[in-house]
């Protein structure tokens, strides 16, 4: 249950966070997403979800590569959606689908 409340969390409360912290962007840099996330107490364990919700795709994939090198994007992908979806979810993490 802790697991679907953090990841719940990222996608009701993240967004709010940044754009308070940064203003309104399309994306944000790992170092504003990252502060924020650890700042505003969110998991860290579920940072890639972030990642993979609020940097561009270049950035996306240079900061995966560097900070979690082991982490099949796709299927990290893959995972939360099915979670999301075993679970009902219906709000703003759905743009992963």
């Amino acid at each position: 249950m802790f697991k679907y409340y953090s990841i719940k969390k990222y996608g009701a409360k993240l967004l709010p966070a940044l754009e308070k912290r940064y203003g309104k962007k399309t994306h944000y840099s790992s170092s504003e997403v990252r502060a924020t996330v650890y700042q505003n107490n969110f998991n860290p364990k579920y940072l890639p979800l972030a990642y993979l919700l609020f940097l561009e795709k270049s950035a996306l994939e240079n900061v995966l590569y560097t900070e979690y090198p082991e982490l099949n994007i796709c299927q990290y992908k893959q995972e939360i959606v099915s979670y999301l979806s075993r679970k009902r979810y219906n709000g703003y993490l759905q743009k992963l689908a």
